[in-house]
């Protein structure tokens, strides 16, 4: 295991396209807080369970003390396990950022502490599907609730999400049930860090997107994951008004930037009717606006118009 603090990284150089066994190479991100060490072997284990397929995985410690370890677990002595500690939480893109960064594959998985592979063949599956299209930006992963439940209708990034099973072309993606191809991965620029949590990962799709890759929901490509509200988060509601505002104003024409925030106040309010939940979220609104939002990159009105081919325009 190699070990790095935060003033200690620096990016990894990485072959682009097949190395030399004919095959790609798979860097897993693990971002973890450091108190699950039991589910994180899991995570790790479950990644280097995968078969006829280069793996490496980063582990990153966010806001950990600089003698971290993230436990007895003999999976963590793998020689093919980076650690990497960031003394302070520095929020969920920016801690996946720097685990990309000290990393060497040509495709990114990111996988939270708590999830799992549920097949030893999805890494060499997924080699195979990045190595024939090379127009694939995105691979988004069908979620297992390990209780045997359907699932959460949030996990399928489209507005058809009834059917789980169903693959389909879709414009966003899940941020810890993924692969990347790096290369989209660069041209998007990377997760904007200043969101911290929630949205970053839209973000990042809709500049994947204008780049001219795709991005697919693969229900053949499974991992295990319990099922959790992501209302257990204080800063649910602010966070998720907040880097709204964020994504229309960075990414967005303006037309188009206007329309979306107006259908989410609409939605908001008939979904939620909560004061507990709408006097937060109004506030991240305000935040939104009055802080600022980051370099603005409008993706092009082709883009607009691919993304309301596949099914969800950018205004919802």
């Amino acid at each position: 295991m190699t070990s790095l603090d935060e003033d200690a990284v620096e990016p990894k150089e990485h072959a682009q396209g097949p190395r030399p066994d004919g095959g790609t190479a798979l860097s897993v991100v693990v971002l973890t807080m450091g108190n699950r060490p039991a589910e994180l072997a899991r995570a790790v284990r479950s990644a280097f369970d995968q078969e006829h397929v280069a793996i490496e995985v980063v582990l990153v410690g966010n806001g950990v003390p600089g003698d971290w370890r993230p436990g007895d677990d003999p999976v963590f002595s793998d020689e093919r396990v980076t650690l990497l500690r960031l003394p302070k939480n520095v929020g969920i893109p920016a801690g996946r950022n720097r685990g990309v960064a000290a990393s060497s594959g040509d495709v990114l998985l990111f996988l939270d502490d708590d999830g799992w592979y549920r097949s030893p063949r999805l890494g060499a599956y997924l080699r195979d599907r990045f190595s024939a299209e090379p127009d694939l930006g995105v691979v988004s992963f069908r979620v297992r609730d390990p209780e045997g439940g359907r699932g959460e209708r949030r996990h399928v990034p489209r507005l058809r999400a009834g059917d789980p099973e169903r693959s389909s072309a879709v414009t966003t993606f899940l941020g810890g049930a993924c692969a990347v191809r790096r290369a989209a991965f660069d041209a998007g620029g990377g997760l904007p860090e200043d969101f911290f949590y929630a949205h970053e990962e839209t973000d990042l799709a809709w500049q994947i997107l204008n780049a001219g890759y795709r991005i697919v929901y693969d229900a053949s490509a499974v991992m295990f994951h319990p099922a959790v509200l992501p209302t257990r988060h204080d800063m649910f509601y602010r966070y998720n008004a907040r880097n709204r505002v964020w994504l229309a104003r960075r990414n967005l024409p303006w037309p188009l930037a206007a329309t979306y925030l107006a259908v989410w106040v609409g939605m908001t309010v008939l979904r939620e009717r909560k004061p507990s939940a709408l006097k937060p979220w109004f506030k991240g609104f305000a935040e939104g606006w009055r802080k600022p939002a980051g370099p603005r990159r409008p993706i092009t009105w082709r883009t607009a118009w691919r993304m309301t081919r596949t099914g969800r325009p950018p205004v919802i």
